[in-house]
């Protein structure tokens, strides 16, 4: 259904045999990592919201991105022993999947951490970057403010904490859901500070945060959070619209529609707000994740990963990023 909070019951573990043989093109693999990202709960609505999307089925294997080693290969540029990684790999502790899909990965990138291309070196990563990139129009020099919703969360983190600075903006605020998660934001990872939308008045509290108003907004939750955001937004400034994490679980268009009263504020103020689909830059990977890569290595890039064991269950892992449970990236680490 399109309403209502995925919980454990939702899913199902199963055991299954693959076929012995594989056949010209395709690799046997071994999973490493599989990804746990807010998106997912688009594929468990019939209509995803999104053409590039589509919908889990009933009773077959859910897919996301995933990693995994080379058991066996019948593809020319693949051997055993590789590391590679899909955006559609099966949550499978083994699977035969088509080789030509499959991106190698050089583990020497993230000094080994293969986890990483599923976070802050993978879609996660860049996702932030080009966002920041392309629709943020950050402009080393100009003083601009920077607030980030979903601040704690795995591409929140990674825009706030690092890229929308290096990129150029001055200040960064985050805004997340705990004191706790506030405080890691602030200490940890480079925010100038950061608001408990739990606690007290968001708008006065970010007005004082943001006394020359706000120039960019990373958007990754939608609601009142970024209503109470984009009143506050300068002229001639920019949403960049990652994520509606909060209305995921609501019958709603994506990306939903502005309260009219903010529309009004939006198109006075001749805001941006133009939807971000990373996978339209994909011929900016290559240098993107290098870049982001070096920035890891130089300890430029602080990365929060939240690790869970397959047998814990995916499906609680599921549910405990779609309710906030946690700081950073949700992986799940089926083998080593």
């Amino acid at each position: 259904g399109k309403n209502g909070v995925p919980v454990a019951e939702n899913f199902r573990l199963e055991q299954s045999t693959i076929p012995d043989t594989i056949q010209v093109g395709q690799v046997r693999v071994r999973t490493l990592y599989l990804s746990v990202d807010p998106y997912m709960r688009c594929r468990m609505n019939e209509d995803t919201g999104s053409d590039y999307l589509l919908p889990w089925q009933l009773s077959e294997v859910a897919d996301g991105g995933g990693i995994g080693v080379v058991e066996e290969s019948k593809q020319d540029n693949l051997a055993k022993g590789d590391f590679v990684t899909s955006f559609n790999w099966p949550w499978q502790t083994v699977a035969i999947l088509d080789g030509s899909l499959l991106q190698k990965l050089d583990p020497q990138l993230v000094n080994g951490r293969l986890s990483y291309f599923l976070g802050a070196a993978g879609i996660t990563g860049l996702t932030a970057l080009l966002g920041i990139k392309e629709k943020g129009h950050v402009a080393a020099g100009a003083n601009q403010t920077m607030v980030v919703s979903g601040a704690a969360g795995a591409c929140g983190s990674l825009a706030g904490q690092q890229i929308g600075r290096l990129e150029g903006c001055s200040r960064v605020v985050g805004i997340a859901g705990t004191d706790e998660k506030c405080s890691i934001l602030v200490q940890e990872m480079g925010f100038d500070a950061a608001i408990n939308y739990k606690k007290g008045d968001v708008a006065k509290q970010l007005g004082e945060l943001c006394p020359g108003g706000v120039d960019v907004y990373f958007d990754n939750v939608g609601g009142d959070i970024s209503d109470t955001v984009i009143s506050q937004m300068n002229q001639n400034s920019h949403i960049i619209l990652c994520g509606q994490i909060s209305q995921y679980n609501k019958d709603v268009p994506y990306p939903p529609p502005l309260p009219p009263d903010i529309e009004k504020i939006r198109k006075e103020r001749n805001i941006t707000r133009e939807r971000f689909l990373v996978l339209n830059y994909m011929d900016k990977q290559g240098a993107s994740v290098l870049q982001l890569c070096q920035w890891i290595q130089e300890g430029k890039l602080k990365v929060c990963l939240v690790l869970t064991d397959f047998m814990i269950s995916l499906a609680a892992a599921f549910q405990s990023m779609m309710t906030g449970g946690n700081i950073g990236k949700q992986i799940v680490s089926v083998s080593k």
